[in-house]
């Protein structure tokens, strides 16, 4: 797991191929009773307009018993709610997860305290710690 500060996107390796990496994400939000408001392929979506993407999958997600009183609270917030996870296959055997960190959306957004850190505890043991 590596964290860029410049975009507040912490960054995984995943130990599955593409398709799997995306399955075993949604398993782990059905799991965790995470409602998933969409699955959005990018990937498939350029190619419809005649363009090509690498495997490229943002998947839309949260719970609204948690978010709907930090919204109320901090409005703004609502422009990074639900949270988002993008998968993408950079090479063969190369599949990568990023998301934002919860230290950004607290800078982002004037918060007391780092939000939804147990989405990154989550995806840090989906997809292995050292990753």
């Amino acid at each position: 797991m590596t964290t860029d500060p410049s975009t507040g996107i912490v960054q995984f390796t995943s130990p599955w191929p593409y398709r799997e990496t995306v399955e075993q994400i949604e398993a782990a939000f059905t799991a965790k009773k995470i409602k998933l408001f969409a699955r959005i392929d990018q990937s498939a979506a350029a190619e419809a307009v005649g363009l090509t993407l690498r495997p490229t999958t943002l998947l839309i997600f949260g719970d609204p018993s948690k978010g709907t009183p930090l919204m109320e609270a901090y409005p703004t917030l609502a422009i990074d709610l639900p949270l988002k996870a993008l998968v993408w296959e950079a090479g063969p055997s190369e599949v990568y997860v990023g998301l934002t960190s919860p230290e950004f959306l607290q800078k982002r957004h004037g918060l007391p305290s780092a939000p939804f850190a147990e989405v990154v505890r989550l995806f840090s043991t989906l997809l292995g710690a050292g990753s």
